[in-house]
């Protein structure tokens, strides 16, 4: 599969962006386990043109995470084609759009999915985009705003005809947020469209090596994206691509590899910020990870967990449930 003149293989699995959480540590660590393409954080046109140095530092990538993805938000067609030619100096490989982030101070200000109520003023951004730059232009959007409005397959035609080199598609709209199940029938429809001849990337739910393949398999998209499920579990790429490869699940990881992983993403957490906001940054990590499932009466061990702000204390309580074990 191709976006542009990138090659991404033969089943591409892409580290969707994620705010607070794609940092670059957290890329290069996804990118070694098996991440055919990663995206930054979502970076904000009007933070970007006005230089605000926290936005700035988003557009930092490297070598080693390529192919890399940079993406903006936006509501403004003169903000976000401004940001383009910006982003653009950066020299990612892919510079994408976001119209489908669905939390309330965006969304609710009218970007990100807070576009699929205005598709003519999301089509001139991307026309607007798509033409101030050499990049391949791309989009992350939802099948619609509500579930009255599941706009996605006209959509799709059209955000293509606004010249983007690929579609990735959450199989939610904007009313579901993150609840319920992800709706892979639309995203399915987008795909085996006739009329569409652009790559696309289905995204939501992909918790596990199987369903990854079943959705290639099932809906035929060129690329799946892997966002939530690789928050506090960056192996999943690694069991992932053994099974797309191999034809069957990775032998179990061992807890020790596993919390080994937690302590490097620990410590690149702790190098990039300091150590209290380093830790308080990783804890996001720490709660979501599944290494700690089923293990009995982990309640108060959670809590102490969560509440460390040492990296000594934290690395205490780490060893302290791998002797356990």
């Amino acid at each position: 599969m191709k976006i542009g003149n990138i090659d991404l293989g033969q089943y591409p699995i892409f580290l969707a962006p994620m705010e607070d959480v794609t940092d670059p540590a957290f890329r290069l660590m996804c990118k070694r386990f098996g991440a055919d393409m990663v995206y930054t954080e979502f970076v904000s046109s009007d933070a970007l043109i006005r230089a605000v140095n926290k936005t700035r530092q988003k557009l930092d990538i490297c070598d080693e995470e390529r192919p890399v993805a940079i993406q903006i938000y936006g509501k403004e067609v003169d903000a976000m084609t401004e940001a383009a030619r910006i982003v653009e100096e950066a020299q990612p490989d892919i510079l994408d759009i976001n119209f489908g982030c669905p939390v309330k101070k965006v969304a609710g200000k009218g970007a990100g999915a807070g576009m699929l109520q205005n598709i003519p003023k999301m089509l001139e951004i991307t026309r607007s985009v798509v033409d101030a730059v050499q990049l391949p232009v791309t989009v992350k959007t939802r099948l619609g705003w509500d579930a009255n409005s599941k706009v996605i397959v006209d959509l799709a035609e059209r955000l293509q005809d606004c010249g983007i080199a690929a579609l990735a598609i959450h199989g939610r709209t904007r009313a579901q947020m993150y609840t319920g199940e992800a709706d892979w029938t639309l995203i399915g429809e987008v795909k085996n469209n006739p009329r569409m001849h652009i790559p696309i990337i289905g995204n939501g739910d992909i918790t596990s090596p199987a369903r990854a393949k079943e959705c290639f398999d099932r809906y035929g998209v060129d690329a799946i994206m892997i966002g939530r499920g690789s928050i506090g579990r960056p192996w999943i790429f690694k069991e992932v691509k053994h099974y797309l490869e191999a034809g069957e699940e990775l032998p179990p990881l061992s807890f020790k590899w596993c919390l080994d992983v937690l302590r490097e993403e620990v410590l690149s957490s702790v190098a990039r910020l300091d150590e209290r906001r380093g830790i308080i940054h990783i804890r996001r990590h720490l709660a979501a990870t599944p290494l700690f499932k089923g293990i009995p009466n982990f309640r108060e061990t959670r809590i102490a967990m969560l509440r460390t702000e040492s990296v000594e204390d934290l690395f205490r309580i780490f060893d302290e449930i791998e002797s356990g074990i």
